[in-house]
């Protein structure tokens, strides 16, 4: 692995990344330090503890998509080719073949999980022996399954059962709103909930809304404008689950 590594400008001066909290910010660049010639880590858990940052600050990163991780532990930096070039005669290839398998890169030079695309990657070697990420079409007869109520447009899974179904900007209001470890506890704690009760919630983010209200009476309501089809005003009534009414006030937590 190089010792030296480059950082791009474009990248840590958008509002985006300076939005995030410092320790998330921290822990980024520690992870671009550590990462191999294509991006990957296969320690974010120990550089977590070695910079003295928090499992919420990772979640952030990868909620902001500035970070894309994978079942076996890796992650990989998203704009890891726009922050780094590396020349032929020293670069070595990740030992994380599997996974680069899954990615693409797009029109920016930025990583892409295809996972979430409408492509798979066709990775082949040209007459110069430089890897070509191509895009294959998947099977026309294939059709897409219709996602439930929760899944709404640019939502992100979260929790320790990537169950909770969040905005960026929502899990930022709720931050912003309730404090950070407030917000992580109460994410936390609806997703052991979901995975155990499997209730029909509508609207993740609403029901965050509940669930904090009640749980921390004590915290003034901030003014925080939301999207249209997430008035504050009507969370209670999003929380209610397809067709049968969920008694937020009586829940177990």
């Amino acid at each position: 692995m190089a010792k030296r590594r480059m950082i791009s400008c474009d990248i840590i001066d958008s509002d985006a990344f300076l939005d995030m909290p410092q320790s998330s910010q921290l822990l980024y660049f520690h992870l671009n330090l550590r990462a191999d010639d294509d991006g990957f880590i296969n320690n974010p858990k120990k550089i977590m503890r070695m910079v003295g940052t928090q499992e919420d600050d990772m979640k952030i990163l990868i909620s902001k998509k500035f970070i894309i991780p994978f079942e076996s532990g890796v992650v990989v930096i998203k704009h890891w080719k726009i922050h780094n070039y590396i020349a032929k005669d020293r670069y070595t290839e990740t030992r994380y073949k599997e996974e680069k398998s899954t990615l693409s890169l797009d029109e920016n030079n930025a990583y892409t999980d295809n996972v979430n695309n409408l492509y798979t990657p066709c990775i082949q070697n040209d007459d110069t022996g430089k890897v070509r990420l191509g895009k294959v079409s998947l099977d026309k007869d294939s059709k897409e399954k219709k996602e439930p109520a929760y899944k709404r447009k640019d939502t992100e899974p979260m929790g320790e059962f990537e169950n909770v179904y969040l905005k960026s900007k929502e899990l930022e209001k709720l931050i912003l709103k309730y404090g950070k470890d407030n917000t992580m506890l109460e994410l936390e704690s609806l997703s052991a909930y979901i995975e155990n009760k499997s209730p029909k919630y509508r609207n993740h983010y609403a029901t965050m809304l509940s669930w904090c209200r009640r749980k921390h009476p004590e915290i003034k309501e901030n003014k925080v404008e939301d999207d249209e089809d997430n008035s504050e005003a009507l969370a209670y009534f999003m929380a209610k689950g397809d067709g049968k009414e969920v008694d937020i006030e009586n829940i177990d937590f």
